[in-house]
């Protein structure tokens, strides 16, 4: 009857791609847990900056924060990757005399 109680559980392989050691967490959380907080979890245990980071898949899609665990699991699997945004959507490019941002849309 105690086993009713527990939540079922989703595991996340969470790779930081902006590190060239592609060091990784493994997260346990309840399915219906709120992916925003794994994502915040995840931007705690790598030190950056949860308001600045983003989910993507090993594909490159985005993941929106605004699903629970076990929708994110279904949907694009165990391994995840979390890259700060400063690295998101800019291109650095270099022109004779200097060097500028491209910003992609």
């Amino acid at each position: 009857m105690a086993s009713e109680n527990k939540s079922s559980k989703v595991s996340f392989k969470i790779v930081l791609a902006s590190d060239p050691k592609l060091p990784y967490k493994i997260v346990k959380v309840p399915e219906k847990a709120p992916f925003l907080a794994v994502v915040k979890y995840a931007a705690q245990q790598f030190k950056v900056k949860f308001e600045t980071s983003a989910i993507i898949t090993v594909d490159g899609f985005g993941v929106s924060s605004k699903q629970d665990a076990g929708t994110v699991f279904l949907k694009y699997g165990q391994e995840l990757r979390l890259i700060p945004r400063d690295r998101v959507g800019g291109l650095k490019t270099m022109s004779a005399s200097r060097t500028h941002d491209v910003v992609l849309t």
